[in-house]
């Protein structure tokens, strides 16, 4: 059993939902995200919800890469060892490419793939030393391809953080490091709030029960819920592009 987890962008939707449910599973938690406030507010609720567990917070700027590394060696050292570390902090902004918010696009790249790098080269590295560990990368459905406008880039990182993790699973075969990768549907959460007419979406925390339970299985891969994009994104794949407009 994985008892010390760590969660990157735990203030808020996805890691917080899972924060939650990890706790009533019993098990130790650092909590990394810029806004320590919302941090201590989940810190209080997870202890509330179950007491026996610890939790530690750590204010983390994931752009901030040296930062990355440090909080990561911290939290490590405050529990004793780290199980496992889930890649989730990231961002879900995104501009129609060439319609002048390049800025906008690049802070998309930089935060998704680039301090998604950062994370994981800095939980390899505790893993390697310890010569045990399960990693985790939260990528997405819209990773599978392209999609148009606002998805554009953040479908495009998002490809690029399940091609890194296939990677890395690739490099520890036969070792004690577990590699997954999850692919999440559509599930409310902050970053998608905004947005009204979505297909098969679930709320927070019937995702991240989802979640939850793919990760623990420890797949190389899996979808979250695991009902209906499991199987429908053997359809996605072949799926004309001309189609793909109506899904974004």
């Amino acid at each position: 059993m994985r008892q010390n987890i760590l969660i990157t962008g735990a203030s808020s939707g996805l890691g917080r939902g899972m924060a939650i449910e990890f706790a009533r599973k019993g098990r130790n938690l650092a909590l990394c995200a810029r806004r320590v406030d919302k941090l201590e507010e989940l810190k209080h609720t997870l202890l509330k919800l179950n007491p026996n567990i610890k939790v530690v917070v750590k204010q983390l700027d994931v752009n901030e890469h040296s930062q990355v590394f440090d909080v990561f060696n911290e939290c490590n050292e405050a529990l004793l060892g780290l199980d496992r570390i889930i890649v989730n902090a990231g961002i879900g902004k995104g501009v129609t490419i060439g319609t002048g918010s390049f800025n906008i696009n690049v802070q998309t790249a930089q935060t998704n793939f680039i301090a998604a790098l950062a994370q994981a080269e800095a939980a390899m590295a505790i893993f390697r030393q310890q010569n045990a560990g399960h990693l985790v990368t939260i990528s997405s459905f819209s990773a599978l391809r392209g999609f148009r406008r606002a998805l554009t880039v953040y479908a495009a990182t998002k490809a690029a953080l399940s091609s890194l993790t296939e990677g890395i699973r690739i490099d520890c075969l036969g070792t004690p490091i577990n590699v997954t990768c999850v692919h999440p549907g559509f599930i409310r959460s902050e970053m998608n709030e905004k947005v009204k007419k979505v297909p098969f979406i679930v709320d927070t925390e019937a995702g991240c029960r989802a979640i939850v339970k793919g990760i623990e299985a420890e797949k190389a891969t899996c979808f979250a819920p695991n009902w209906p994009w499991a199987w429908i994104h053997w359809l996605v794949r072949i799926m004309p592009a001309r189609y793909l407009k109506h899904m974004s």
